[in-house]
């Protein structure tokens, strides 16, 4: 018998969050252990009139392609690949992999020279989010290595994930319309300003977010959500951020992150673990030591670190910074391979000020 909080779950994917039509083509990524969950998205697809089209992935394929694959191999774009992106209406992906840390035994120039190809698919994938004409979703099916990596059993990572999701919930699509009023009310507060202004034990930084809107993170693109962002004005970042979080990606976990900008790029970083591994992904290209996202994690409900990037950078009380691919829509032209967050707790002596006004303050927001 299914969970009927899997259910509930496709439910806010495929009518809330991605709001799928009748006639649309839907293209559904998913994780092989995330085929309960993937079994319920077609089936909620086909109840709403759309086309599911679903490409089941796993972390030993993944794992065999970066191993034996050539350069000339590692840059080949599938045709299906190209035409998914540029065409279909809908993308959902559910991830659940085997094992976090798959790719952490991989070259990391392999992982760059396959994701710096690919370029041009995030760039249009960004671009048709940006003028609404691709809507999508991203979401973690409850798994045993996402449960290990944030310290819980499985049933209690279940549990948190579903509570998380409001998946739980009688009405959860209900409670997804709640945190977008909430969360509209500090971006219609927001707009117009200049100067934003952090600081705290672990940040002395100033970025300009001057023509540039917030948007609301409300659950449509990510699940769960709960967040505001925005990417700051590209050449604006001055100061340093001591990350107070694990960054994970590509499978490996870097630690003790320090960041010092200027006029808008990272000129030093460095890192307590896999420090060579972080500086090799901010010389990917020209735009990867640059910000292409600021944002505030607005989710109380998630208070405890899981090493998911996903619920992480919602942490109510916490800022993220992401270096590299900025948002289109907001008027962001930094152009990268990579999209990297890294978190820093605000709850305590810390302050965020917009145009010299008080904004938030010790992990609460003051407007």
């Amino acid at each position: 018998m299914t969970d009927p909080r899997v259910e509930n779950l496709a439910k806010i994917l495929v009518n809330y969050s991605t709001k799928v039509k009748p006639g649309d083509w839907v293209y559904i990524q998913a994780d092989t252990l995330a085929k309960p969950l993937a079994n319920e998205v077609v089936r909620q697809v086909l109840k709403a009139g759309g086309h599911p089209s679903i490409v089941l992935d796993d972390d030993e394929i993944k794992e065999t392609i970066y191993t034996e694959s050539s350069e000339e191999q590692l840059k080949w774009i599938s045709p299906i690949h190209r035409m998914a992106y540029a065409d279909v209406d809908v993308l959902i992906v559910l991830r659940a992999p085997n094992n976090t840390h798959s790719l952490s035994g991989i070259d990391p120039k392999k992982q760059q020279i396959y994701h710096v190809a690919r370029r041009e698919l995030t760039e249009t994938y960004m671009r048709r989010s940006a003028e609404g004409s691709l809507n999508w979703v991203l979401t973690q099916f409850p798994c045993p290595a996402y449960a290990q990596d944030a310290d819980m059993s499985l049933r209690e990572f279940a549990d948190f994930v579903y509570k998380a999701t409001f998946a739980d919930q009688e009405d959860p699509l209900q409670h997804w319309q709640e945190v977008h009023a909430r969360q509209e009310r500090l971006i219609e507060w927001l707009k117009g300003k200049q100067q934003v202004s952090l600081r705290s034990p672990n940040c002395d930084l100033q970025l300009s977010i001057a023509g540039r809107n917030f948007i609301n993170s409300d659950g449509k693109n990510n699940m769960p959500s709960g967040e505001i962002f925005t990417s700051p004005v590209e050449n604006s970042a001055n100061g340093w951020v001591n990350f107070t979080f694990p960054a994970v990606h590509r499978g490996r976990e870097v630690t003790g992150v320090k960041f010092e900008f200027k006029e808008g790029k990272v000129v030093k970083a460095s890192a307590e673990k896999n420090e060579a591994f972080l500086l090799d992904m901010l010389d990917s290209d020209e735009g990867a030591r640059y910000l292409g996202e600021f944002a505030i994690g607005t989710n109380y409900g998630i208070q405890r670190f899981t090493k998911s990037i996903l619920y992480d950078e919602k942490i109510g009380g916490s800022f993220h910074l992401a270096v590299g691919a900025g948002f289109p829509e907001v008027g962001q032209v930094n152009q990268s391979s990579i999209h990297w967050d890294f978190i820093c707790d605000i709850r305590q002596d810390s302050e965020i000020r917009v145009d010299g006004e008080l904004f938030y303050k010790d992990g609460k927001f003051q407007v």
